[in-house]
């Protein structure tokens, strides 16, 4: 089923998220909507509380746009062994019409369960260890505009008064 995307500035999207303590049912079910609205939105990651819940979960596939076939579900995802820096220009399903660039780690190590419960260990770079580092942000209550200078963020903050007018 595809959900609903919140956009900024829900509150919602600033809540830090609950670890899941349970692989239920209702967890697999949010997994394969978040996937689906993922496709759908043509994003390349989604986080639970971009769709309103407070869970730790998240979906990512950097395989697309055109085949997307590298699906990854990640429960209580962490980072370690941050290494380097890289610039990425980033967008958000949940930032409407706006891209900036980013400093992130250049490779990560991530840790984290699969909808079977078993642990997930593994070296990320490139555009996947970026997608990480940015879907886990939102399970800590952060937006990739939280990342930006203070005159960016007014900036867009404006316009987005401006379109909350309309």
């Amino acid at each position: 089923m595809i959900r609903k995307v919140l956009k900024y500035p829900d509150e919602r999207l600033a809540i830090e998220c609950e670890d899941i303590t349970e692989i239920t049912d209702e967890i697999r079910q949010l997994a394969a909507d978040m996937a689906e609205t993922m496709y759908r939105e043509e994003g390349i990651g989604l986080a639970a509380p971009q769709v309103g819940e407070s869970c730790r979960l998240i979906v990512v596939d950097v395989s697309g746009p055109e085949e997307r076939k590298e699906l990854m579900t990640l429960i209580n995802p962490c980072l370690d062994n941050m290494e380097g820096e890289v610039d990425s220009e980033e967008g958000c399903l949940s930032v409407v019409n706006y891209r900036s660039k980013i400093t992130r780690a250049e490779k990560v190590r991530l840790n984290a369960k699969d909808l079977n419960g078993n642990d997930i260990c593994m070296d990320a770079d490139g555009l996947l260890a970026i997608c990480l580092q940015h879907e886990i942000d939102h399970l800590n209550g952060v937006l990739f505009i939280d990342r930006i200078s203070r005159l960016k963020r007014t900036m867009y903050d404006n316009k987005v008064k401006k379109w909350l007018k309309k």
